[in-house]
């Protein structure tokens, strides 16, 4: 079973490079952040002629997130279910292949940054935390069921100085603050696995480069987007790999593309 996740960075704008991606690569299931789009929007049509089923839980101009799968699937909740939120950033699905079934979550954690004029307004990031514990709230309720489980998504948290071209540039960014890290931390101790550094445990695995200042070209990243598995899963991970070459397309996303791949049973 493969499968994917990308901060699509608005699916409309770059359907024509996602679909010659999943043509490429064909994954069994991707998740997608930021699709900045509502239903009547979404371009289920053109996923379907590719062969794949869509759920999403959209949002007009912002966030939004959705599921693709080549097998059947059925949405088990949107949003978290212990939080709420007028954001659309947390979609789960099942999904069943052949005969195991996966529960699978598209999410996009809030960035937690203030406003440029207010640098002192902490309620983005106290909102951030808010989400986070909600989530773990959520996880842990998953894990317990010992359930196929698969979080991937955009996390927006840089975990560690490995995971980030310069370190001392972000001190006090919402993205590095001990306090988003301790709890993604928290995740992985609990028995998530980082599919990507416990089979790269030394590079960088940057997934994001911004748009400004030569980032891509200068290798100028952020490792913030994750997939990461329950228990069982890990037992049978296979690799999990990045495709650079996505971000260097024309009109790319900021974000790039993260693959796991695991063995079925």
């Amino acid at each position: 079973m493969k499968i994917s996740t990308l901060n699509i960075n608005s699916v409309n704008a770059r359907i024509n490079n996602l679909g010659d991606w999943l043509k490429r690569h064909n994954p069994d299931i991707l998740l997608l952040q930021e699709i900045k789009s509502e239903f009547n929007n979404f371009p289920f049509f053109d996923l379907q002629m590719l062969g794949y089923e869509a759920k999403i839980l959209g949002q007009k101009s912002y966030n939004g997130v959705a599921v693709l799968s080549r097998h059947p699937l059925v949405v088990k909740e949107e949003n978290l279910p212990n939080f709420a939120d007028e954001n659309a950033r947390y979609l789960e699905c099942e999904v069943k292949i052949a005969a195991e079934k996966y529960m699978v979550a598209s999410l996009y954690l809030p960035n937690g940054n203030p406003p440029a004029n207010n640098l002192q307004d902490e309620t983005k990031f106290i909102y951030k935390l808010g989400w986070m514990d909600a989530f773990l709230q959520h996880s842990d309720k998953l894990l317990s069921e010992k359930k196929n489980v698969i979080l991937g998504g955009d996390f927006n948290v840089i975990l560690t100085a490995k995971d980030v071209f310069n370190p001392e540039q972000f001190q006090g960014d919402a993205l590095y603050r001990p306090e988003v890290q301790g709890r993604l931390k928290y995740l992985i101790n609990n028995g998530y696995c980082d599919t990507y550094r416990i089979l790269h445990p030394e590079d960088n695995g940057y997934t994001f480069w911004d748009y400004t200042g030569g980032a891509f070209q200068n290798d100028l990243g952020l490792r913030i987007d994750y997939i990461l598995s329950s228990p069982a899963l890990t037992d049978r991970l296979v690799s999990c790999e990045i495709d650079r070459d996505f971000r260097s397309w024309d009109k790319s996303s900021d974000h790039t593309i993260l693959t796991a791949e695991f063995k079925d049973m």
